[in-house]
């Protein structure tokens, strides 16, 4: 599978006019290989795949043009917990983040939000900046991609899995220029995520944030290695624009619970890191937004405690087991006093297999799921964001409505079927 990617080619070429169809999300990731400028038309990895991308020398006027141009066109940062959620027609789509490697040596950029005080900004910049890396990938003599990375302790990198994914050789590049060689610990199509380790001096962890405690319009620093440009890496700041936002990437893989931001983000930031004003981690940016007019200042990230759960898990094993609750399901509406619908929770239409999670414990269709954990459920979205955040063998408690009455029910997760 290929994803689009953006990087650069000789002068004499001039870059090819991009082909995304309309509403589309993209892999801020880029690729290498020869010196040809390509678009492909988005398609996702099992879950994102950066489409790898060229780049070629070129007059340091040239490379600052294409940049800016680059930096208008791809803002954002992206995936699916139960296979059979219905896509939904109306969502915005989009790419992964890629990067391509620039030639040049440009120095840091810092775009700031017009009411936030820039010694915030640069106090962030000064803590953050050493736990992000850039990551590059392919052959022992051949580099065909970048993106970004994340320290998260003990050597331990965060990254998507669109930026690993099928790569021979994965190296890191602390923002001093040291490179090393790293090991892929474990990778996750379905959440994009992956796990890198490295045995680097100097690699300071990122402060971890929380995802529960984002409200709207709240600053949102992003900081990554755009276009995988020598120097280290940039920061562009923006706000959190919503939260727990649907992603479509296709007909089969779907992200749910991101992180939107206006921030800027661009090829080659996937990977990077999403925090706040106090430089904690609250996402690892993933996807950027297009419609038919182009980039739309919409930034996709994962968010943080999505990316704790993930990660920790491939720490200790290797590999994501996804929680399965076994039902198929689909809104719940109320009517309102004034004729108005009202999202009311997920009902369950049918319990699938009648053996598994939900079957065991004595959920039949025509529930309806109002809460798991004390946490309100109003959408099936919602179900999925949630059960996401639970391992396989975990036992969790739903509330449900049955004929009226309020119940809570215990539940005992099984592991997702491979085939869904």
């Amino acid at each position: 599978m290929e994803h689009p990617t953006q990087g650069y080619e000789p002068e004499s070429t001039p870059p090819t006019e991009p082909v995304e169809k309309p509403g589309t999300y993209v892999p801020p990731w880029t690729e290498q290989s020869g010196l040809d400028y390509t678009i492909a038309a988005p398609t996702p990895p099992t879950q994102l795949e950066p489409e790898r991308q060229t780049i070629a020398y070129l007059p340091i006027g040239i490379v600052a043009f294409l940049s800016a141009i680059v930096g208008t066109l791809f803002t954002i940062g992206l995936l699916s917990a139960l296979g059979y959620i219905e896509a939904d027609p109306t969502a915005v789509s989009s790419v992964p983040v890629t990067t391509a490697v620039a030639t040049t040596t440009p120095p840091t950029t810092v775009l700031a939000a017009a009411d936030t005080d820039p010694a915030i900004v640069e106090a962030v910049w000064a803590k953050v900046n050493p736990s992000v890396v850039t990551v590059h990938v392919g052959t022992d003599t051949d580099i065909i991609g970048s993106g970004s990375g994340v320290a998260i302790g003990d050597g331990y990198i965060a990254t998507n899995h669109h930026v690993i994914e099928g790569t021979e050789v994965t190296r890191i590049i602390l923002q001093d220029g040291t490179t090393y060689i790293a090991e892929v610990v474990g990778s996750d199509a379905y959440t994009d995520l992956a796990v890198l380790k490295v045995t680097a001096a100097g690699l300071v962890p990122v402060q971890i944030g929380d995802a529960e405690d984002l409200s709207i319009g709240q600053v949102t620093i992003a900081v990554g290695n755009p276009l995988g440009q020598s120097g280290g890496s940039s920061l562009t700041v923006g706000v959190l624009s919503a939260l727990s936002r649907r992603v479509d990437i296709d007909d089969d893989t779907t992200l749910f619970g991101m992180l939107q931001t206006d921030a800027p983000i661009t090829n080659g930031s996937s990977g990077g890191a999403l925090v706040d004003d106090e430089g904690r981690l609250i996402g690892i940016t993933s996807a950027i937004g297009l419609s038919e007019a182009g980039a739309e200042g919409i930034g996709y990230a994962i968010p943080v405690n999505l990316v704790q759960r993930v990660t920790d898990e491939i720490i200790e094993t290797g590999e994501v087991r996804h929680a399965f609750l076994g039902i198929r399901g689909r809104d719940a509406i109320e009517d309102g006093a004034d004729g108005a619908e009202i999202p009311a929770g997920a009902e369950i239409e049918g319990v699938d297999p009648a053996d598994g999670a939900a079957g065991r414990a004595g959920i039949v269709g025509g529930d309806v799921i109002v809460s798991i954990e004390g946490i309100e459920i109003r959408t099936m979205n919602e179900l999925v964001i949630q059960l996401r955040l639970y391992r396989v063998g975990e036992t969790i408690d739903l509330q449900i409505q049955r004929d009226g009455d309020s119940e809570t029910v215990s539940v005992t997760l099984d592991e997702r079927p491979e085939d869904l």
